[in-house]
C-alpha cells in the first residue's frame, strides 16, 4: 500500500495541480482516435498501401484501446493509478515513436496496436484519481476539465492531423507525441500522488472472457462494413463473430454474477442507479460524436469543395464554445440536479442535429452550418461533466478504476457502434438517392470526384444519415433525465453549512 491514507493526502494538497498533469495524457491518447484520418491519403501514397490496409491503422488502434479497458481500470486498484498511468504513457510515446518511424503499412499498425494498449493502461486512471482525490461536492468542476478534454480531442484531432499533414507529413502525426508525452510524463511523476492501493485478486477466467467476448463484438461490428457485412474467411462471417461475441460476453456476466471471490466487473455497482444510467447515457454520446462526424466531413467536402483542414474547422465553434462553458458548467454541476444538466446538453445535441439534417444542401453559405455547430459547442459543454460526474460519485473508493473502466468501456462501444451505424446508413442512403450507378462502394469513394449533378442527392443522403445519431442520443437524454437526486444535493442546510465550514 502507498504510505499514508489519500484522504490524508487530499486534505494536505490541492488535487488540481495533479488533475492538470493528467489531462495531458488523455487529451492526447482521444486526440490519436481522430487524428489519423486526415492522414489516410498520405499514407497510403507514401506507403503504397491500399484501403483494406490503411482502415486498420485506425482499426488496431481503436480495438487495442476498448477491448483491455475493463482490466486496466482494475489493474488502477491494484496497483495504484499513478504507476498503471505512468508505464502507459511511457508505452503511448515510445510507440508514437515507432509509428512515425516504421516505413510499411504492417510496421505501422503493428506499433497503433502497442499504442492502443498504452492508452488504454492510461484512460482509466484519469477519471479514477478524480474520484478518488476531490471530494463528492467539488468533482463536478474536475469532471467538467475531464469532460472538456473529451469533447475538444474529438474536434482538434482532425483540425491538428490537417495541419500537420499539410505542412510536415504525416509522420509527425505521430513524433509530435513525443515532446508532449515527455513532458506529460514529467508532471505527472511529479504532481500525481501515490494513492492507496486495495489487493484484489485476478479474475483470470473474466479476464479471459471479457478480452474474448469484447475483441470478438468490436471487431465485428468495426469492420462490418470493410467486409461488406459478410465472409471474412472461409466460414468465418461478421455475424458469426457477432454473434459469437455476444454468446461469450453473455458467458462473462453470468460468471461475474456467480464468481463468490471477486469478480473482475462488480455488477453490484450497477444496482447505483446513476451509475447504471450514466454508463447508458455515455454510451449514445460515445455513438453520437463519432457517428456524427463523418456524414459532415464527406458532405463539407464532397459538396461544398472545402478541403480536410478547411471541413475540420467548420467545428472550431463548437470546440471553442464547449471549452469556455466547461468549468461554469462544472461549478453547476456540484450545485444543481445534474439531470437538468446534462439533460440541457442532450437536448441541444439533438436539435443540433435535427438542425443541421434540415439545412444541408449544396447552396447552404458556411455561416448557416456554423450556427447549429454552436448549439453543438453548448451541448458538449453542458453534458460531459453531470454525465461523468453522476457516474462516479457514488463509488466506493476501491473500486473507482473497475467503475473508470467500465464507464470508458460503454462509451468505446458506443462510438465502434456510432461508426459502424452511420457507415451503413450512409450507404443505404446513397444507394436509395443516387441515380443507378452513380453511388461507390463506399461513402469515401464518393466524394473523390463527385460530378455537380450528384451533389444534392450526396447532400440529402448526408443529411438524412444525421437522423440515426440524433435518435441514439435522444435514448441518452431520456436516461439522464431519470437521474435520481445525488447524495451530496440532499443535505439538511446544517449539514452543508458544516461541510462548507470543513
Amino acid at each position: 500500500m502507498a504510505a499514508g491514507g489519500e484522504g490524508m493526502k487530499a486534505a494536505a494538497t490541492s488535487p488540481w495541480p495533479a488533475l492538470w498533469a493528467l489531462v495531458i495524457g488523455f487529451f492526447m491518447i482521444l486526440v490519436d482516435t481522430t487524428i489519423v484520418s486526415v492522414a489516410t491519403p498520405a499514407i497510403m501514397a507514401d506507403l503504397g498501401a491500399d484501403v483494406d490496409s490503411v482502415v486498420w491503422v485506425t482499426s488496431a488502434y481503436l480495438l487495442a484501446y476498448a477491448v483491455p479497458l475493463l482490466v486496466t481500470g482494475r489493474l488502477g486498484d491494484r496497483f495504484g493509478p499513478r504507476k498503471v498511468y505512468l508505464v502507459g504513457l511511457v508505452v503511448f510515446t515510445l510507440a508514437s515513436l515507432w509509428c512515425g518511424l516504421t516505413d510499411t503499412i504492417g510496421g505501422l499498425v503493428a506499433a497503433r496496436v502497442v499504442q492502443g494498449l498504452g492508452a488504454s493502461l492510461m484512460n482509466p486512471q484519469t477519471m479514477a484519481v478524480i474520484t478518488r482525490t476531490f471530494p463528492a461536492d467539488s468533482r463536478g468542476r474536475a469532471m467538467s476539465l475531464w469532460g472538456a478534454v473529451a469533447g475538444v480531442a474529438t474536434l482538434v484531432g482532425p483540425i491538428l492531423g490537417g495541419l500537420l499533414v499539410d505542412g510536415l507529413g504525416w509522420e509527425w502525426i505521430f513524433f509530435v507525441n513525443v515532446p508532449v508525452g515527455v513532458i506529460g510524463f514529467v508532471l505527472a511523476f511529479r504532481l500525481v500522488p501515490d494513492l492507496e492501493t486495495h489487493v484484489h485478486r485476478f479474475d483470470l477466467l473474466g479476464v479471459l472472457l471479457s478480452g474474448v467476448g469484447l475483441f470478438l463484438l468490436v471487431f465485428g461490428i468495426q469492420e462490418g462494413q470493410t467486409y461488406q457485412w459478410g465472409t471474412i474467411a472461409g466460414p468465418i462471417t461478421v455475424w458469426s463473430l457477432i454473434v459469437v461475441g455476444l454468446v461469450v460476453f453473455a458467458i462473462f456476466l453470468v460468471w461475474q454474477a456467480r464468481n463468490r471471490s471477486e469478480p473482475l466487473v462488480s455488477l453490484r455497482l450497477f444496482k447505483d442507479r446513476n451509475f447504471s444510467l450514466a454508463n447508458l447515457a455515455i454510451a449514445t454520446v460515445g455513438f453520437g460524436v463519432t457517428s456524427m462526424a463523418f456524414p459532415m466531413m464527406l458532405y463539407s467536402q464532397g459538396v461544398l469543395g472545402l478541403s480536410p483542414t478547411g471541413a475540420a474547422l467548420l467545428m472550431m465553434p463548437m470546440a471553442v464554445i464547449s471549452g469556455g462553458l466547461s468549468p461554469w458548467v462544472g461549478r453547476l454541476t456540484d450545485r444543481l440536479h445534474p439531470r437538468w444538466i446534462a439533460g440541457i446538453g442532450l437536448a441541444a445535441f439533438v436539435v443540433a442535429l435535427l438542425w443541421l439534417a434540415t439545412i444541408m444542401s449544396p447552396t447552404t453559405p458556411i455561416w448557416l452550418l456554423l450556427l447549429p455547430f454552436a448549439l453543438l459547442g453548448v451541448a458538449n459543454g453542458f453534458m460531459w461533466s453531470p454525465i461523468s460526474t453522476t457516474a462516479t460519485r457514488n463509488l466506493p473508493m476501491k473500486d473507482a478504476g473497475s467503475g473508470a473502466g467500465i464507464y470508458n468501456t460503454a462509451r468505446q462501444i458506443g462510438a465502434v457502434l456510432g461508426s459502424a451505424g452511420i457507415a451503413v446508413l450512409m450507404q443505404s442512403r446513397l444507394s436509395a438517392i443516387l441515380p443507378s450507378g452513380g453511388g461507390a462502394p463506399n461513402p469515401e469513394a464518393a466524394v473523390t470526384h463527385l460530378p455537380a449533378a450528384l451533389h444534392d442527392g450526396f447532400s440529402t443522403a448526408m443529411a438524412q444519415s444525421l437522423i440515426l445519431p440524433a435518435a441514439v442520443i435522444a435514448i441518452g437524454l431520456v436516461a439522464a433525465l431519470s437521474f435520481a437526486t445525488p447524495g451530496h444535493l440532499r443535505k439538511t442546510p446544517t449539514e452543508a453549512a458544516a461541510t462548507t465550514a470543513s
